[in-house]
């Protein structure tokens, strides 16, 4: 069998950027880019939106730590790991997790470990997600919510977290990939 040689991928021209709405919630940029077949679009609009830290909690009785909130995007109730919004320039990526998973659910971790650092939605938003795993977390601090969080702590037994995917019931892409990428590392690192 011959391989198909690769095809040499170039990146668009970005020939001109400004914000049509720049809002601390919400800032969207419309983009006019060139691509490398020469084709000029003018109104390429992108999400510019700040990365996030998720952190998949563990606790010393081989549960997981979830939050249930409500999500007004897609108007559900959902249930999903603890995470939040981060500026780069002002926190790492650790100390995001670490604070987002106090915040939420009061639980601390005194080490975290990175699994992966994803993009949500690369063809239209610029943030990258953080994953990370802490194991032995313990509940020693109240929560710590913004005014738009009503969050309910749920602990779910690890053996108990797939079969909730595959049903639906856990759904965010986020939690999902923290799920199997932790998991993985406990099965290949215990």
């Amino acid at each position: 069998m011959t391989e198909t040689p690769m095809k040499l991928i170039q990146k668009w021209k970005r020939l001109s950027s400004y914000f049509v709405f720049n809002h601390p919630w919400c800032r969207i940029r419309r983009d006019s880019v060139e691509l490398p077949n020469g084709t000029i679009i003018d109104d390429f609009f992108i999400h510019v939106r700040p990365d996030i830290a998720l952190v998949l909690p563990i606790t010393e009785q081989q549960e997981i730590v979830f939050v249930r909130q409500y999500r007004h995007g897609v108007e559900q109730i959902l249930l999903e790991l603890p995470a939040g919004a981060f500026n780069p320039e002002k926190e790492t990526p650790e100390a995001a997790a670490l604070r987002e998973l106090t915040e939420e659910t009061g639980y601390i971790a005194e080490s975290i470990v990175k699994l992966a650092t994803l993009y949500d939605n690369p063809v239209k938003d610029t943030n990258s997600v953080h994953l990370f795993l802490a194991n032995s977390v313990k509940l020693l601090s109240v929560t710590s919510l913004d005014i738009t969080e009503e969050i309910e702590v749920v602990l779910i037994p690890i053996e108990a977290v797939l079969p909730k995917i595959q049903t639906g019931e856990i759904c965010v892409a986020g939690s999902v990939a923290a799920v199997c990428l932790g998991l993985s590392y406990l099965q290949k690192n215990s």
